[in-house]
């Protein structure tokens, strides 16, 4: 246990003040349009209410992909791998197993997996779930860490 505690030792980071949100492309809007992010959304019991609500993944899938490198992004992420996804580092994708994998090695599993297409195409097409098939997935391609970005 010790071992395994002086793994997860605090960085120098952790005692740092999370930064305030800076947009990377300011747009000027109306003065009747939010001008600040609502602070709600750094609050981590906000994204658990969302995380309990099944038809709110889209949104949890929104802020990982839309809100790259914040503390939202970290919370959305949580809240996905309670509902038992599982990033793919090689395909930048959440899995979620389907049905039971057919093989199971040390080294990954092949089954059915449900997994998030973000990518919208021309056509509209995308940003949905979808069924792939006899996929294997390799487990030294599993996100497995979280980790606090900050700007």
């Amino acid at each position: 246990m010790l071992e395994a505690a002086f793994h997860k030792l605090p960085q120098p980071k952790d005692s740092e003040r999370a930064k305030t949100y800076i947009p990377r492309h300011p747009a000027v809007t109306p003065a009747s349009y939010p001008q600040v992010q609502a602070s709600i959304v750094s609050n981590p019991t906000f994204w658990e209410r969302i995380g309990s609500d099944t038809l709110a993944t889209d949104m949890l899938f929104f802020a990982f992909y839309y809100q790259q490198n914040t503390y939202q992004q970290y919370l959305a992420a949580r809240e996905l791998k309670k509902q038992s996804w599982r990033f793919h580092r090689r395909y930048n994708t959440w899995f979620q197993r389907h049905v039971e994998p057919q093989v199971t090695t040390d080294e990954y599993e092949r089954g059915s997996y449900v997994y998030f297409d973000f990518h919208v195409t021309e056509d509209g097409s995308g940003w949905c779930q979808r069924i792939k098939n006899d996929f294997t997935f390799e487990y030294n391609y599993l996100e497995d860490e979280l980790s606090v970005q900050t700007n």
